[in-house]
């Protein structure tokens, strides 16, 4: 964020600066994901108990609708 700080500072081109905040969004939102996979695969999964009665698993199924986060 520093480097697009002094980018805009410095005058850079619109289309570059949003370039970049993409990236930063896109960045932020992947790492977003990760912590909440490891959360839930590290925290969650041994306070969850047994399988479901139809054999999913409860957790890989809040794993997957994460993806709408």
């Amino acid at each position: 964020m520093r480097a697009i700080v002094g980018m805009i500072e410095e005058g850079r081109d619109c289309l570059e600066l949003a370039q970049q905040l993409h990236a930063v969004e896109e960045a932020i939102g992947k790492a977003k994901k990760t912590l909440i996979h490891d959360h839930i695969d590290n925290c969650l999964r041994e306070a969850a108990g047994p399988r479901s009665h139809n054999g999913r698993d409860t957790l890989d199924e809040f794993k997957e609708i994460t993806k709408y986060l």
